[in-house]
């Protein structure tokens, strides 16, 4: 398998600690759910999101990106028929996290021309929403992009030695590696400034995600840093016991992922948030 070459271009902006003007918190909420056989969860993501009415300004909405699931994830969204404006995204084929959220993501911008919040989150609920307000009000105030994270103060309940050790130590390599000022690297769960993805975009087109696998927030992670994103935390705890079901991570293919992410060498050409 050919490396990915992804040495990203340095950020043009003063320091990385520059603060964003704020925008206002009544902008639309547009949640990015990548699933993949998330039949048995994706009911329950559903019943979390809608006793949290107060998270869905005008404007909002839910995409929900079927990545090829051969179960009934890909019916269970096209057929909700709640009170929450969800999208269905059919990918057709399984083609893994980074085609999934780049999907969802293309979607999400084109149904937000203007500035918005852009959620994205696990299907199998292991993203706890009563974080949101923290991270939505840091997104609000200062930043481009705010990480739910398990290594700067949250905790991961209930999960495996391996699994956190395999975590743990790929974001410190990605960290060391990219120069990352972010303690947690590989989150799916985050609120990202649309205005800052479109600049990724800008900067990278169809290659800001090129990852396939779990390491594509990492990759993103690190483009998004390229071009001067400002980037916060907030702890949150991630408790496997939550989903029904396993974990879709493969332990062998993610450390591929992470191990082409730290070993790339070529040169983007990228432009800084304005």
């Amino acid at each position: 398998m050919a490396s990915l070459d992804l040495a990203y271009p340095q950020p043009a902006v003063d320091t990385p600690q520059t603060r964003r003007q704020p925008i206002s918190l009544t902008l639309p909420r547009i949640f990015v759910v990548p699933a993949f056989n998330e039949e048995e969860n994706l009911p329950r993501l559903f019943a979390d999101l809608e006793r949290r009415d107060r998270l869905f300004t005008p404007g909002s909405r839910v995409i929900v990106v079927d990545d090829g699931s051969v179960d009934g994830t890909g019916a269970c969204a096209a057929e909700y028929d709640g009170p929450l404006d969800v999208d269905v995204v059919l990918l057709g084929t399984n083609q893994g996290p980074g085609a999934a959220f780049r999907a969802g993501f293309e979607r999400a911008l084109d149904a937000s021309p203007g500035e918005s919040f852009v959620i994205t989150l696990e299907a199998d609920t292991t993203s706890d929403l009563d974080a949101l307000d923290e991270m939505l009000h840091r997104a609000s105030a200062s930043a481009d992009l705010v990480l739910a994270s398990v290594h700067g103060g949250g905790r991961m309940l209930n999960v495996s030695r391996t699994r956190r050790v395999l975590s743990r130590g790929a974001g410190f390599v990605v960290r060391l590696a990219r120069g990352l000022d972010a303690r947690t690297c590989s989150s799916f769960f985050r609120v990202d400034r649309a205005s800052a993805l479109r600049s990724a975009f800008d900067a990278f087109g169809e290659e800001l995600i090129r990852e396939r696998g779990f390491a594509c927030k990492a990759e993103l992670l690190a483009k998004l840093c390229a071009i001067g994103a400002v980037v916060d935390e907030v702890p949150v705890d991630l408790d496997a016991t939550r989903r029904v079901g396993d974990s879709k991570m493969r332990i062998g293919p993610t450390l591929l992922g992470y191990w082409r992410l730290v070993r790339s060498r070529r040169s983007h050409t990228g432009r800084a948030i304005a």
